[in-house]
């Protein structure tokens, strides 16, 4: 069991921890798809986004932003289903961004434990796209990481090292809390920061919109509000 007494800060994934993106990411998707007359399963749609999104994430050649990968990911979808999507469509899933919603529990929680714990979040995201998001969260961050600021993606243990020296503290300091064991438990396990996994997909198959993974984290709940019972 994990001393939830020794971090100084916790550290959030944004998209799909504390933002219920595949509510965000299936509508769009599907509707491109059915205007199409083509028949994909949900799991089958996130499947192919996080396929794509892990192809363009880790393109070493050169860093390009979030809202074009976003854009390239609806242009893969038409080169694997074999249909052209106007340029108004292309745009349409990173236009969505800023009506993704949070999950239930999450500002609630996000309140309860900044009056323990200094917050952060770790996110493959641009700044403009956060900005859009934060007003859902409805919490001021102390420290806001990005793909942007680095020109890196998750899992590249670069995010989490940028995190660490910006905030100013060792690993042992820092619990990071996230849903995606391919894009944050791994990687910041492999550098002894203490994680806890959000399984937001429990009693669903498969990894929605994450590709698979193996990590063990060190806690795991079902939601928030089920850690910040747990941190008391």
């Amino acid at each position: 069991m994990l001393d939830f007494n020794q971090f100084e800060v916790v550290s959030f994934d944004c998209y799909g921890t504390l933002i219920d993106w595949e509510r965000g990411i299936l509508p769009v998707l599907k509707q491109l798809l059915s205007s199409r007359e083509i028949d994909l399963s949900d799991d089958g749609t996130l499947e192919l986004f996080a396929e794509f999104e892990s192809e363009l994430e880790k393109d070493k050649s050169d860093y390009i932003e979030y809202r074009k990968i976003l854009q390239e990911i609806v242009k893969k979808f038409d080169q694997k289903l074999n249909f052209e999507p106007t340029e108004t469509e292309v745009k349409t899933l990173a236009d969505s961004v800023n009506n993704w919603q949070p999950f239930p529990d999450t500002v609630a929680a996000l309140s309860a434990l900044k009056q323990k714990y200094k917050l952060a979040v770790i996110s493959n995201i641009d700044d403009d796209l956060f900005a859009g998001t934060a007003k859902h969260l409805k919490v001021e961050f102390d420290w806001l990481i990005t793909a942007q600021q680095v020109r890196s993606y998750k899992p590249s243990t670069r995010n989490f090292e940028i995190a660490l020296e910006t905030m100013g503290i060792p690993p042992e300091k820092l619990l990071h809390v996230a849903q995606s064991v391919y894009h944050d438990i791994v990687p910041a396990s492999s550098m002894g920061i203490s994680t806890v996994w959000v399984n937001r997909r429990q009693g669903k198959a498969g990894f929605g919109a994450t590709m698979p993974a193996n990590g063990k984290p060190d806690f795991e709940v079902p939601d928030l509000k089920t850690l910040v019972e747990a941190i008391g």
